[in-house]
């Protein structure tokens, strides 16, 4: 009897992720800006891990010999550096492919912990209300009033340059946004019938929070942190720009346009390839973000 009821139980369990499966497969069929979308975050994803393999340089070996060499497509051009040199002789494509890690790793942990405080903070405002609620958006909304990228080279000029610095800058400045959402949300449904039968069933409110509210915000969470990953990428090129990112040292996109900003006239491939970098990444992850906002409306499905 308990094997039986054990085999069923897989069984169930299997048909559970080919229905999901199924439903994503069915999903992308009719969208392919989603299609897109995940091609191009699962390349860029896949350049990042193995960038060390891509890379036919070292990002920081320098050699004044070759320097501001074109791109292997115009005249003067060597196939030895498909995207040319900057003015110190770096290959600008082993420079692209490792950009392509600190990008990624400002977006994904800088999500991680704007979508984390913002959860948690959100769950207690809307679950809780009364004076709790008034003082967590009473911050939340002041810091929102600010100007956002006026706030973020503000605290950047304050701590320096490095990797965390930007990271740490970009989570506790987006954390708010994802307060508001989930406290909206958790207003929405915490009056609905399943949760007052929780209640009366003597869930106790960690439970409720996160077992039943939480798990229905998955969705928005995921659709609006794939955005918000997109708004980093963008404004730690712009901070890179402006010379409040990682340090020279570290090859940056941002570092790259601010080091090629000289010479755009002249030798115009040095900032090209990584603006053209930072837009093909903007772009798969908005085409994304729009496929699971489709994806998880209840009202397509």
């Amino acid at each position: 009897m308990q094997t039986t009821t054990a085999i069923n139980l897989r069984y169930e369990e299997r048909r559970g992720y080919i229905y999901h499966i199924n439903r994503i497969i069915r999903s992308l069929r009719n969208d392919l800006g989603g299609v897109i979308g995940l091609f191009l975050f699962f390349s860029i994803s896949i350049t990042a891990i193995f960038a060390p393999s891509i890379a036919p340089y070292d990002p920081l070996q320098q050699n004044l010999r070759d320097s501001k060499l074109s791109p292997a497509f115009m005249e003067g051009g060597t196939w030895k550096h498909l995207f040319g040199t900057d003015k110190l002789g770096r290959d600008l494509f082993s420079r692209i492919v490792f950009g392509t890690r600190v990008s990624l790793l400002v977006g994904f942990f800088g999500v991680l912990i704007a979508a984390s405080i913002g959860m948690f903070f959100g769950l207690i405002a809307g679950y809780m209300g009364g004076h709790v609620d008034n003082v967590i958006m009473g911050l939340t909304n002041l810091i929102l009033a600010l100007p956002y990228l006026l706030f973020v080279v503000f605290i950047a000029s304050i701590l320096g340059r490095s990797l965390l610095n930007v990271i740490l800058i970009f989570g506790l400045t987006d954390a708010p946004l994802f307060i508001r959402l989930t406290r909206g949300e958790v207003l929405r449904l915490r009056e609905s019938v399943y949760i007052h039968a929780a209640l009366s069933l003597g869930a106790k409110m960690p439970r409720i929070l996160f077992r039943h509210i939480l798990l229905n915000l998955v969705g928005a969470l995921i659709t609006i942190a794939t955005f918000e990953m997109s708004g980093m990428i963008f404004y730690e090129a712009g901070l890179g720009f402006l010379g409040l990112s990682v340090p020279p040292s570290v090859p940056s996109w941002g570092n790259m346009l601010s080091q090629g900003r000289d010479t755009l006239t002249t030798y115009p491939w040095i900032a090209t390839f990584p603006g053209l970098a930072i837009m093909v990444t903007s772009l798969a992850m908005n085409l994304l973000g729009d496929w699971l906002r489709d994806f998880f409306d209840p009202h397509r499905h």
